[in-house]
């Protein structure tokens, strides 16, 4: 687990915390002298568990740490302790989450307009708590906190140990395939209806382009996402 020099015990009144890009826990009531130092407190933890699971990802910088996470008023991270009272606790899990606007593929091959789509952005437990249900316990405290259940989920850049995660605690595993990083499962459209645009993604980029005064240029067509702009070409 990931040991601070620092006493948890009051960043972890119970468990499971939600930071908010605030960099508070979300519901702790704090006095006004106490901000800066548990803004500090958390912005270490967070850089530290951003680095642990870039690495056990094999990144070249973390996704998670404490300066985007301030940026991004719609993400949140929740961070799993083993905290004992009058000692120096651990952090042995973190879980970022957020609402994005994703182009997907349906099982039709459609591209589909999802708007806030439930994502999963970073998700890291301690090798020391791997196997122990401590993943499951996080994953599920997130999911009844924000109301979600697993199939709503796009899982941006799962690796292997996450997808076999998905089909061992939530029977996931045939997946629809998309042309970017992220991964969702058959039901996801199903499961998100309401946050779907009835209308395919495409009819919904031509009016863009018409209320935009746009027309059949060239410019206009490489604002298209593929396929149905001209693919960008990849700078080395």
């Amino acid at each position: 687990m990931a040991d601070f020099q620092f006493s948890l015990d009051q960043l972890f009144r119970q468990p499971v915390i939600k930071i908010t890009n605030d960099l508070l826990p979300m519901g702790t009531v704090l006095g006004r002298n106490q901000h800066c130092k548990v803004i500090a407190q958390v912005s270490e933890i967070l850089n530290v568990m951003g680095v642990l699971s870039a690495h056990a990802q094999d990144l070249r910088s973390p996704v998670t740490t404490a300066g985007r996470v301030r940026e991004a008023p719609n993400q949140y991270v929740y961070l799993l302790a083993n905290v004992r009272r009058g000692r120096r606790g651990q952090v042995c899990g973190m879980l970022k989450v957020g609402l994005k606007q994703l182009f997907l593929f349906d099982v039709n091959g459609a591209m589909r307009n999802v708007s806030q789509a439930p994502s999963i952005l970073d998700f890291y437990v301690h090798e020391s708590c791997q196997r122990t249900g401590q993943g499951k316990r996080l994953f599920e405290y997130m999911l009844a906190d924000m109301g979600w259940s697993a199939v709503q989920c796009a899982i941006d850049r799962p690796s292997g140990k996450m997808a076999g995660f998905m089909n061992k605690h939530y029977q996931l595993e045939r997946s629809v395939p998309q042309s970017n990083h992220f991964v969702i499962y058959q039901g996801f459209f199903e499961a998100n209806h309401i946050l779907v645009n009835s209308k395919p993604a495409q009819r919904q980029l031509q009016l863009r382009n018409v209320r935009n005064g746009g027309g059949d240029s060239e410019t206009d067509d490489q604002q298209l996402p593929y396929p149905w702009g001209s693919p960008r070409r990849r700078k080395f």
